[in-house]
């Protein structure tokens, strides 16, 4: 401010103390431009976020497409077709264009040959099929889930304020959609459910019953991390506020995800949040824990949010195997129809969208037809059954041991490479939040995917977990490698107006 008021003084060829009226007329000019600053300073803020804010937007954009309804195929389905899933596309496109500008390498050795595995299982498995034209659509909706967007976020993201950004988008995404469900389950306007309409499912459906609970899950998940990770990142006075924050998000995505009656979505939260609660402390454990239970016995107990239908389906977990419902008997019956596809094609498999075409030739009679759905403002259909439901065996099935080793093996080296950066965060005292949220989703992910697999318009949020995901394991989000070497062109900068406005950008 004090190099305001004497740049202004300069320019009317004033000195302080001095003038056409003694020193009465300097201090009323250096008071008029220290007040024209004052109140100038909002602005030049609201830019700094603006310009700031503007090079995410199309991450976030496709973030926030999802909150918009998704429209079922013609055979029930959820379909594999969204709006989200062309602003995934156009993120790419933007992050291409980006490289081919700056004729820049943009990743690194280990980086290319860890998003690059899934590639090689993925093309052996289309060049195998039965149909190789048929496999087409499913090689590019791997591709664009594990290894383009995933890429275009660690090309996208420039350091930990645009990933709690991105990840903060995705907590509010998490609010709405769970908010539409909450009002489903109270209004009886769901998906049916033992004979109610009384499902949570967002605007997903019926049709994509794991879509709502996936979205709110991640938001639960990240949430948690915030809270527990929160360091001197965020400046002075900053972190308690935003803990408190985070911890009120992660306990009304609790509700929500209650209500989605999803046991597979269920376990998955669980144990990642477990994993995030041992890696941030006993005594935070101990304390998140205890407030956790309280929050249940209020909303289950107290208010009896749903109590005996979770409760029933909190049982059936434990009978899975002495007496499992029609959908965990559906879902055994394909497990054993994917493991006999991959003992007749151990390497390569069936191929890429081979799975509902020789279904049927190594399935018993127990399996069903199809599924039943209905409710959420769509009428009675026959889901087809597309897939076992497990992601490791769809894999297995469609793409042999070297599909599954290639896609496995990619997804190990994030979490070992994210557990790794979380370590070097705690020496450094910076970016452990970021950490936890990191590992929270690839955990709940890798557990999600044994009771479920990629499909439904939900799918590309998937896509961008594992984007979140490299970004910290493979960019420069554990060591701030990008935040260092900002600091030093800073440094070297010859115009020191420059070194400011870049000073301000990245704060």
């Amino acid at each position: 401010m004090a190099a305001d008021a004497s740049g202004a003084l300069f320019l009317t060829g004033r000195q302080p103390g001095t003038g056409g009226t003694g020193g009465t007329g300097g201090t009323g000019s250096a008071g008029s431009a220290a007040r024209a600053a004052h109140a100038a300073r909002p602005a030049l803020r609201t830019r700094a976020v603006l310009r700031r804010v503007a090079p995410l937007l199309p991450a976030i954009a496709v973030v926030a497409l999802l909150a918009v309804p998704a429209t079922p195929s013609g055979d029930g389905s959820g379909g594999s077709g969204s709006v989200a899933d062309l602003a995934s596309a156009l993120l790419v496109l933007h992050c291409l264009v980006r490289v081919l500008r700056e004729r820049a390498r943009p990743l690194t050795r280990t980086a290319a040959l860890v998003l690059g595995l899934p590639v090689l299982g993925v093309t052996v498995a289309a060049i195998t099929s039965h149909d190789p034209a048929s496999s087409l659509p499913g090689v590019a909706r791997y591709l664009q889930i594990f290894v383009l967007v995933p890429t275009a976020l660690l090309l996208l993201l420039r350091d930990r304020a645009d990933f709690r950004f991105v990840a903060g988008s995705v907590v509010a995404l998490a609010l709405v959609q769970g908010s539409v469900g909450v009002v489903q389950y109270l209004t009886g306007t769901g998906a049916s459910y033992m004979g109610e309409n009384i499902r949570a499912v967002g605007t997903f459906g019926p049709s994509d019953v794991m879509g709502m609970a996936t979205v709110v899950a991640f938001g639960l998940i990240i949430a948690v991390g915030f809270a527990l990770g929160m360091d001197g990142d965020h400046g002075a006075g900053a972190p308690r506020g935003q803990r408190v924050v985070a911890l009120v998000c992660a306990g009304l995505l609790s509700v929500p995800l209650v209500l989605s009656f999803s046991r597979g979505a269920w376990i998955a939260t669980a144990a990642a949040v477990v994993l995030q609660l041992a890696l941030s402390g006993p005594r935070r454990a101990a304390r998140i824990v205890l407030a956790a239970g309280a929050l249940g016995v209020v909303l289950v107990g107290g208010l009896g949010i749903g109590s005996q239908m979770v409760t029933e389906r909190l049982d059936s977990i434990t009978r899975v195997t002495d007496a499992p419902d029609r959908s965990v008997t559906d879902r055994y019956t394909m497990w054993a129809a994917a493991t006999g596809m991959w003992q007749e094609r151990p390497l390569t498999g069936v191929g890429l969208k081979g799975f509902p075409a020789y279904r049927d030739s190594h399935a018993s009679l127990a399996l069903s037809s199809a599924s039943d759905t209905a409710g959420a403002g769509q009428g009675f259909q026959r889901q087809p059954l597309l897939s076992p439901h497990n992601m490791y065996l769809l894999v297995l099935s469609e793409q042999g041991l070297l599909g599954l080793t290639a896609l496995a093996g990619s997804w190990a080296a994030l979490l070992v490479c994210a557990l790794r950066g979380l370590s070097g965060a705690r020496r450094s005292g910076r970016g452990a939040d970021c950490g936890l949220v990191v590992i929270g989703l690839l955990v709940c992910q890798l557990v999600n995917f044994s009771y479920g697999d990629i499909g439904g318009p939900s799918t590309v949020l998937t896509a961008v977990m594992f984007g979140l995901a490299a970004w910290w394991a493979l960019g420069s989000g554990r060591d701030g490698s990008r935040d260092r070497v900002r600091s030093r062109n800073q440094v070297r900068s010859p115009d020191p107006g420059r070194r400011v406005n870049e000073g301000a950008a990245s704060a």
